[in-house]
């Protein structure tokens, strides 16, 4: 079954069909740039115009925000307008493309693709997946299912929020080496082993195609430290997941034309897989 998934970063809006037997994109994805200001109007229709590229109409669309969501509601907006807290973005989706919408939050899409076909499969302990770009979203797992929403990326850590000192965007912004860098998230990485004491920490974001330039320069820490294995197409392949989740959690009567409670979706990672 394909369902499509579309990804909403603070920096580009990605999609893709996705091969939900594989837990890998059908089609090559289609990008385009997050409109600035990135106001919940202009993204939808940067949205539309994914979508609308591969001729989707009507059937289950599955998308990742950057941010807290709750029943289909974005509560938060770190790296967006902070217009989009408090709306219903299910519905709001759901009317501009025509399609039963389902919206999870951003990093914990790729945390459920990972865990489903990529670096977390078959792990049992406690899991963090940190996507590092525009700002640091994470998902953690224990024993196989979600603790949505945790933001991790928002923490004080040495007096600044983390993602603030350790995103690939602070990376850019302050023209830090590889070396450099590597320091700041290996203080991130050792915060987060303090407080959750994680067997595995898998690295995801669009830096995980450049893993080997950073990932041997983090040391001191218990964890197992690993790139994703879905690269940065895992939050896409994520959505899609929890599209099909949902829809397959509806009574087949239900109107489906806008599906809005995505923390509705099964938290397990079997259930995403279903």
């Amino acid at each position: 079954m394909h369902v499509l998934g579309v990804d909403i970063g603070g920096s580009g809006i990605k999609g893709a069909p996705v091969d939900l037997a594989r837990g890998d994109l059908a089609e090559e994805r289609f990008k385009v740039l997050t409109p600035h200001p990135a106001t919940p109007d202009a993204v939808a229709e940067s949205v539309r115009e994914v979508v609308d590229s591969f001729g989707w109409s009507g059937r289950p669309v599955g998308v990742t925000f950057p941010g807290v969501v709750t029943s289909g509601t974005t509560r938060t907006a770190a790296n967006v307008d902070k217009s989009w807290i408090d709306v219903d973005t299910a519905a709001l989706l759901g009317a501009r493309l025509g399609s039963p919408v389902t919206v999870v939050n951003d990093a914990d899409a790729a945390g459920i693709a990972e865990m489903t076909f990529g670096a977390g499969r078959g792990r049992t302990g406690t899991v963090i997946l940190l996507t590092f770009g525009t700002g640091i979203g994470s998902a953690v797992f224990i024993g196989g299912r979600l603790v949505p929403n945790t933001e991790l990326g928002h923490l004080e850590l040495g007096g600044h929020e983390a993602e603030k000192r350790a995103s690939t965007k602070a990376k850019d912004d302050h023209d830090l080496s590889w070396h450099s860098w590597a320091h700041r998230v290996q203080k991130y990485l050792a915060h987060l082993e303090m407080l959750f004491s994680p067997e595995l920490f898998v690295i995801g974001g669009g830096v995980s195609r450049k893993a080997s330039k950073f990932l041997p320069l983090i040391e001191g820490l218990k964890a197992e430290i690993v790139p994703a294995q879905l690269l940065n197409n895992a939050g896409i392949v994520g959505a899609a997941m929890a599209a099909r989740s949902a829809m397959a959690a509806r009574p087949a009567t239900a109107d489906r034309s806008a599906i809005r409670d995505s923390a509705a979706a099964p938290t397990a990672v079997a259930g995403f897989a279903d």
